[in-house]
């Protein structure tokens, strides 16, 4: 499956489980990990394990297996890895404490993105 289809499909059970304030950013051309990161915000712990859950049962069903969940013990954040796809979920707080999307924001000169 076409990888923007797949950031498309993962913004969709995101946003059809009530996620909140869903970001994506294009890691073309600034990491090698992913292709591209999504940001989502939950509203409580549970929730946030479910959309971690829903995701990796989701994304079975469109074939793309082995996706793996971090931060299981975490009640502030979870990770999604779905290979070319990285998805943070956080609580509130803590996505503003990280601010990934400023992080990531910046342009960085391909020979020197990062691994």
């Amino acid at each position: 499956m076409e990888i923007t289809k797949i950031k498309n499909n993962i913004e969709k059970i995101l946003d059809d489980n009530k996620a909140q304030n869903i970001t994506s950013i294009n890691l073309k051309n600034k990491s090698y990990i992913a292709d591209y990161m999504i940001i989502a915000s939950g509203t409580s712990s549970r929730h946030l394990q479910s959309l971690s859950e829903i995701l990796i049962t989701e994304l079975k069903k469109i074939g793309i297996n082995n996706c793996r969940i971090e931060g299981r013990d975490s009640n502030d954040w979870k990770l999604v890895d779905a290979h070319d796809v990285i998805i943070h979920i956080f609580h509130p707080e803590k996505r503003e404490f990280y601010d990934l999307e400023k992080m990531w924001s910046e342009e960085i000169p391909k020979e020197k993105a990062m691994i």
